[in-house]
């Protein structure tokens, strides 16, 4: 039996509406509506009607409906398309809200253009102890090659600066941060990480995984205002963006405890499913505690989110056979497999859903071995454990995915940015088991959509167009990238509806708009079902709503 404690005072009222003796059910008439049923096949529907007191939905169905709802509000959406508010099944919310105040690097054509990029920020933020940024890439450059402190020491010479690659999974610093972190030519590289050198043993200036934090560790702690800030911005940005629940994955104590008195304040505008990090020494003691079940869905906690390796473009991804293009390299595990038998086991004994990062074909294959050996048969269906990203999967592998009921929580615009450089990474053969969406639905697999934001982009549109037609918004390749992995409209949309929010066991009152289950709901600005697939990334939103309140705009 689950343990269950509430952590937050006032939770069981929090986000509920101030309501008087007058408050009325609510009708949005005139819609395109699109919803799922408990089976999660897709609902058409012109009217859908909630309840303004409990945030409910209490019907859906034609405008014969109104007939039962004499008293209901009524609001006219003038055709506009309804959908179940979106979930991001694997987003950082801090990391967006503090990238939204740190230079930008995202689509920089060059490591020329980063850099300018940089000096301009650090010429506009003069007081700013660190220059700190994201979002390079240099797959996208001419050259493809990483970067070096070079460039970076002409532009800003006397203080620090670190930019982290777009996946997280890589930073790059000039002399000075690589000075204070005491990171020389004599320096070994930490376990699970890589300080790159040039032909003379040199540090480069980028760091792989576990050797970033020997610069991370210097860099002056956010306090608990600035993160704040951040957390408000991030919610603003996701709630303008339609997405109504995030998965935060990987979310140390301090954090936790803002969203916890952001709940406690009545202030928290989304909901949110917040994985534990492996890493937060506190760990132990959430896992004491036990569940934290939230009978209105803010803020549920139950789950723990472990690293397993890097990404695939740093080469950080643990292969089972070596790089294509680099024969000498086949990635990094940033947890031992004995560490990571440890915390897997520690967190499958306290009754939490095991959430771990898999990119490459070798980690994918240690945690599905680890979930079999650990996990009784008779657990594992209403365990629900997770494999996060499940990018890089050996084909004989995708199976065991469906044989011990482990969810694959996947992003579909990874496959559509990385397409550039996936080949050269892995080959061709390897390809049939990377972002193999339809592998996984085939087989009877329930897929967690997500963007893995400030990675991607948090938008869920982006993702929706990937899945569907395998291209980036260039309509490139024709034809698609690996496209006999597309999925269906319909199985997209469940993937960051009623299927992302299976991943965090809330399908019963998450991503289906059924009677019974929350009101959230977004409208846009066209009919998803009736356009072409490639215009699919260009829906905007333009209205959100939470708990059946209005949330965006206000």
């Amino acid at each position: 039996m689950l343990r269950r404690t509430h952590l937050i005072s006032g939770l069981l009222c929090f986000c509920l509406p101030a309501f008087t003796l007058l408050a009325a059910p609510v009708a949005v008439t005139n819609i395109q509506g699109y919803g799922f049923d408990h089976e999660r096949q897709l609902q058409r529907f012109t009217v859908l009607v909630f309840d303004d007191e409990s945030g409910k939905v209490l019907a859906r169905g034609d405008k014969a409906l109104l007939a039962n709802y004499g008293s209901a509000r009524l609001i006219n959406a003038q055709g506009k398309t309804l959908l179940p508010g979106l979930i991001d099944g694997h987003g950082h919310v801090l990391g967006l809200g503090q990238n939204l105040s740190q230079a930008e690097l995202r689509g920089s054509s060059s490591e020329q253009d980063a850099v300018a990029r940089v000096a301009a920020f650090a010429k506009i933020n003069p007081d700013a102890p660190w220059i700190i940024g994201r979002g390079w890439n240099q797959v996208l450059w001419p050259d493809k090659q990483f970067p070096t402190t070079t460039l970076l020491d002409e532009a800003v010479k006397h203080k620090p600066v670190y930019l982290k690659r777009i996946d997280a999974h890589a930073g790059w610093a000039n002399s000075t941060a690589l000075a204070l972190a005491g990171i020389t030519k004599d320096s070994i590289d930490p376990p699970g990480g890589q300080i790159l050198r040039d032909s003379q043993g040199n540090p480069t200036g980028v760091l792989i995984d576990n050797a970033m934090t020997l610069v991370e560790q210097h860099i002056p702690p956010q306090d608990a205002a600035a993160n704040l800030r951040a957390l408000q911005a991030a919610f603003a940005h996701l709630l303008a963006l339609g997405i109504t629940s995030v998965h935060d994955a990987g979310v140390d104590t301090d954090t936790i405890q803002l969203y916890q008195q952001l709940a406690a304040d009545k202030k928290l505008p989304l909901r949110l499913y917040p994985m534990l990090s492996a890493r937060d020494p506190q760990l132990p003691e959430w896992l004491k505690n036990g569940i934290v079940d939230d009978p209105t869905d803010f803020l549920d906690i139950r789950s723990v989110k472990i690293y397993g390796d890097g990404a695939l473009g740093s080469r950080g991804a643990a292969l089972i056979a070596p790089y294509s293009d680099k024969p000498k390299q086949s990635g990094l595990l940033v947890t031992p497999p004995d560490q990571l038998t440890e915390i897997m086991q520690l967190t499958i004994n306290a009754g939490f859903q095991t959430n771990v990062h898999a990119i490459g074909d070798l980690a994918n294959r240690l945690v599905l071995d680890r979930f079999e050996q650990l996990v009784p048969e008779k657990q594992r269906l209403a365990a629900r454990h997770r494999i996060e990203h499940a990018q890089i999967v050996a084909p004989n592998d995708i199976p065991r995915f469906a044989s011990l009921h482990v969810i694959p929580s996947m992003q579909a615009v990874h496959a559509t940015s990385d397409k550039n450089m996936a080949g050269d990474r892995l080959g061709v053969a390897r390809l049939r088991g990377a972002y193999a969406w339809r592998s996984f639905i085939d087989q009877g697999s329930i897929i967690v959509g997500g963007s893995d934001f400030p990675v991607e982009l948090a938008n869920v549109f982006h993702g929706i167009h990937a899945s569907v037609t395998r291209q980036d918004h260039n309509n490139e390749p024709a034809g698609g990238w690996l496209p006999e992995q597309r999925l269906t409209l319909t199985e997209a949309l469940r993937s960051f509806t009623v299927d992302a929010a299976y991943g965090a066991f809330q399908e019963q009152m998450l991503g289906t708009l059924a009677p019974g289950s929350w009101a959230d709901f977004i409208l846009v600005d066209r009919d998803i079902f009736a356009i072409a697939p490639s215009a699919l990334w260009q829906t905007e939103v333009q209205q959100t709503w939470v708990n059946g309140k209005q949330v965006y705009p206000q």
